[in-house]
């Protein structure tokens, strides 16, 4: 059977970190390592992408891969074809499958039937790839992770699920701020605080997501509303560790969920996250396809 890359909980401690030191050692050297040479992995997008599309293709690219992009009205999924069928031909041709879409249960499916690793490159419970970049951004800062706080304050959406799951699993604190209505359920190994000012105390990364995502437009001004005292500022930060950070996953809204000062200057480390993307990327796929 395959290995699948869903939720993070497929790894353990010692393959997690073992994964973020062979993403620095390939960030370091990004042509270093072939082990897709000659082979292809599907990329299925039905939600628009940024930096989940070019850190995939570029990083297969690197890998010695070719990355074969599927958009949503380019496959039969759309008319009807069940997710089954679909990693049933897809495993016939390629090494790798990721899937960036709506349910959790269409990547469920997918990989249920997959004879082929399948990897979660965003679900509407999850993001586990972009907590890999996350925890390779903090390591390169701190030089470490165990022991570190990360503050997430805003929607307890699928990216503050996933730097719960991952980000315990690498020894870090991770403490979640939401409004009444918006909150994370309890995940082990995350600490959920009401207000984001005594969430931020102490923290060495504050982290920030839209408030508005895709799928959200009918209730944006409602959100809007109530995230509005979660917004990452100097103030927020100054509240922090010394040498705190902060964190976004992108895209941002300047003046929403983060100001421009923090997000432009010198006190962020988003830019590397996004690159990271790649970086981190590239370790798992070679973790789960092998050479």
């Amino acid at each position: 059977m395959p290995t699948h890359f869903l939720t993070g909980e497929e790894l353990s401690p010692a393959q997690l970190a073992a994964l973020l030191d062979r993403a620095v050692a390939l960030k370091a050297a990004p042509l270093s390592a072939r082990p897709l040479e000659g082979r292809s992995v599907a990329l299925i997008f039905e939600k628009p992408s940024t930096r989940t599309r070019v850190s995939f293709e570029v990083g297969i690219d690197e890998l010695g891969g070719h990355p074969l992009v599927l958009r949503a009205d380019e496959l039969q999924l759309s008319r009807g074809e069940s997710p089954r069928d679909t990693a049933l031909v897809l495993s016939r041709h390629v090494a790798a499958i990721g899937i960036r879409t709506g349910p959790d249960a269409m990547l469920a499916e997918l990989a249920e039937h997959a004879s082929v690793p399948v990897v979660n490159m965003l679900t509407a419970g999850h993001h586990p790839c972009q907590a890999l970049a996350d925890l390779l951004t903090l390591r390169e800062t701190f030089g470490r992770l165990d022991g570190l706080r990360l503050a997430y304050v805003g929607d307890g959406n699928n990216v503050a699920r996933s730097l719960a799951i991952l980000g315990a699993m690498a020894g870090v604190e991770v403490v979640v701020s939401s409004p009444p209505g918006y909150e994370l359920e309890p995940v082990a190994g995350a600490r959920l605080v009401g207000d984001p000012e005594e969430a931020v105390v102490g923290a060495h990364a504050v982290y920030a997501d839209v408030w508005v995502s895709m799928g959200d437009e009918a209730t944006a001004e409602e959100r809007r509303r109530a995230l509005a005292p979660y917004r990452i500022d100097d103030a927020l930060l100054d509240r922090a560790a010394p040498d705190a950070i902060a964190l976004h996953c992108l895209p941002a809204h300047p003046g929403e969920e983060i100001s421009a000062e923090v997000l432009y200057g010198p006190r962020q480390r988003i830019w590397d996250q996004a690159e990271n993307r790649r970086h981190a990327q590239k370790a798992l796929l070679e973790h789960l396809v092998g050479g």
